[in-house]
């Protein structure tokens, strides 16, 4: 009997479903991982749910273990932790039985080469894990950032990116740290973290440096106004297809300020020689140890519940922040020949 897994797909903007699919074996320098939690990042996959991808970003949103195209049919998703079942030729034998990381999609069991997992710290539980994709961008915002000693810092927009990098700027040593948000309940975030919390109108100006991860115009423009002279906005924000003006009269030239990307897609200069991608996750993984980062995973569903899940999520009736994937039962399924074709998890075909 052929050996099958599940998968979640986005079958065309604003439906999913979950598919069969054929299962090998490891080979040589691979490994199987039978997934245990997934996590659904909101802000990307709900654009990625609503087709709302340009064009001309297909190649560039492309995620590490896609299958199919944006719009769809497309298998999209970078944020699972599983468990090593299984090895090739040549793969190192402490792998086995481990919990893992993988920029993977939303899947019941899956094989990768073996450098594409990440070890799981032994003091983070494999839950909080589906975190370190987020906290890698938030770990290549801050190194893009650049702060310094006492600097006077903003991160505006409370959402998982956001409240991940104000998490790792708290860090630093005499930083004033402020987390700015137009929703008041993400103040119960903010203090969970241990960083200050702010409305946008009552946050403190005069910053060195602002990170931006609203993705409303309205964020960015506070942001260039909380800016101190010579000060930077650091962008983590991705608007999709939709068009975004900036603030570029009044005081933006006389006051010098700049506006500048950062993108989980490459390391930054400063690090690149220095520096590699199993690097910046490996240190991902080990900030998630803080307990309090749990406080990011604020919804959970079963894998079987995604078709009808992440309408719910990219609509915002389900307000998650990281929204939690569990497959302790998924996995009764994936060789059952009864399951051929799309199935739900109650044995629907989709959800739209």
């Amino acid at each position: 009997m052929e050996r099958t897994a599940h998968a979640y797909w986005l079958r065309s903007p604003g439906s999913g479903e979950i598919r069969t699919v054929a299962l090998g074996s490891p080979g040589p320098g691979e490994v199987l991982v039978r997934a245990l939690y997934s996590g659904v990042s909101r802000g990307t996959e709900t654009l990625v749910f609503d087709g709302r991808v340009p064009r001309s970003q297909h190649d560039v949103m492309r995620a590490p273990f896609q299958e199919g195209d944006f719009p769809g049919p497309v298998k999209y998703g970078y944020l699972s932790v599983g468990v090593v079942e299984e090895s090739g030729e040549g793969v190192d034998a402490a792998l086995m039985g481990r919990t893992v990381f993988c920029l993977h999609p939303h899947q019941t069991r899956y094989v990768v080469p073996a450098d594409a997992v990440t070890p799981v710290p032994e003091a983070v539980p494999a839950r909080r894990a589906v975190l370190a994709g987020t906290v890698e961008t938030a770990v290549n915002a801050v190194w893009d950032a650049a702060p310094a000693l006492g600097d006077r810092i903003a991160v505006v927009g409370a959402g998982m990116v956001g409240a991940c990098v104000a998490s790792v700027l708290s860090r630093f040593p005499a930083a004033r740290v402020q987390l700015v948000d137009a929703d008041p309940g993400r103040a119960a975030v903010a203090a969970a973290l241990g960083v200050p919390f702010a409305l946008p109108a009552d946050a403190t100006g005069e910053c060195d440096i602002v990170v931006h991860a609203s993705a409303s115009q309205e964020g960015l423009a506070r942001s260039l106004e909380l800016l101190a002279p010579d000060g930077e906005v650091i962008e983590l924000s991705w608007y999709g297809d939709r068009k975004v003006s900036i603030p570029l009269g009044e005081s933006f030239h006389s006051r010098r300020l700049a506006v500048r990307s950062s993108q989980v897609g490459a390391l930054p200069p400063s690090r690149r020689a220095r520096r590699g991608f199993a690097d910046r996750m490996a240190l991902a993984l080990d900030l998630l140890a803080d307990p309090a980062m749990e406080t990011l995973i604020t919804g959970e569903s079963a894998f079987g519940d995604l078709p009808a899940v992440m309408p719910r999520i990219a609509g915002g009736e389900l307000p998650a922040l990281c929204h939690l994937v569990t497959y302790d039962k998924a996995e009764e399924n994936d060789n059952d020949d009864a399951n051929e074709g799309n199935v739900g998890n109650d044995g629907s075909t989709a959800a739209g």
